[in-house]
């Protein structure tokens, strides 16, 4: 199936607005930031990515953003080139004026999902949210997965189930990443966590996709919120 470039950015962002739980989480994590910013916020730490209907939608609305030059981190220069080529060519990567400048109605996609992702099983089965392993240290919200709105949860799948039938692109780079995420946690020995679109949390095997549900207070913790 071709990528269909119809999509309707003002509504995708309008379904898509509501903030993951009730406590300011970026308030929480800025105090471990030397940088005094939310992580995700800090372009040093993560880099936003916008699709091209995105950027197209955002620049005629807002000064927020920019196409990422790559001497946004001003204690390490970005290496554009290689995440450049590590990005699907229907997205961009963006920066912006930073949290202090910040317009919520404008936050790219990946701002409202961050620091969660789809999760497709391997028998091609999107069951719910996880998030990006690497964030693990850093973002107060994976060490508190209980906080997570169902508010939330419902508009994230709401968004993605769209936006994956109707991009399939985007469907197999989550795929994919989902495969990279079940590799991860076999060796580190560890099962995934899943906010399940049955409004439940499970641990997930990686080798097997079987779901153990658990209370998500049980979780894990990291870095500064153990």
């Amino acid at each position: 199936m071709a990528y269909k470039p119809n999509l309707n950015i003002p509504d995708l962002y309008a379904r898509f607005a509501s903030p993951i739980c009730e406590q300011d989480c970026g308030d929480i994590c800025r105090q471990y930031n030397p940088s005094g910013k939310p992580f995700c916020c800090d372009i040093c730490v993560a880099v936003p990515v916008a699709l091209k209907e995105e950027w197209a939608y955002l620049k005629t609305n807002t000064k927020l953003w920019h196409r990422l030059r790559g001497d946004e981190c001003p204690c390490d220069p970005i290496d554009k080139e290689k995440m450049q080529a590590e990005t699907p060519n229907y997205m961009h990567l963006m920066a912006c004026l930073g949290p202090a400048h910040c317009e919520r109605e404008y936050r790219t996609l990946s701002c409202r999902q961050f620091p969660f992702s789809p999760y497709i099983t391997a028998d091609d089965r999107l069951i719910g949210l996880t998030y990006n392993w690497d964030f693990e240290q850093v973002c107060w919200v994976i060490s508190n997965l209980a906080q997570v709105s169902d508010q939330y949860r419902r508009e994230f799948l709401d968004i993605y189930d769209q936006l994956l039938f109707e991009h399939p692109s985007e469907y197999d780079s989550y795929y994919w990443l989902s495969e990279d995420m079940r590799e991860h946690f076999i060796k580190k020995r560890r099962r995934i966590p899943v906010l399940h679109r049955d409004g439940n949390t499970y641990l997930l095997s990686p080798k097997t996709d079987r779901l153990t549900r658990v209370s998500p207070d049980s979780l894990p913790k990291f870095g500064p919120y153990r």
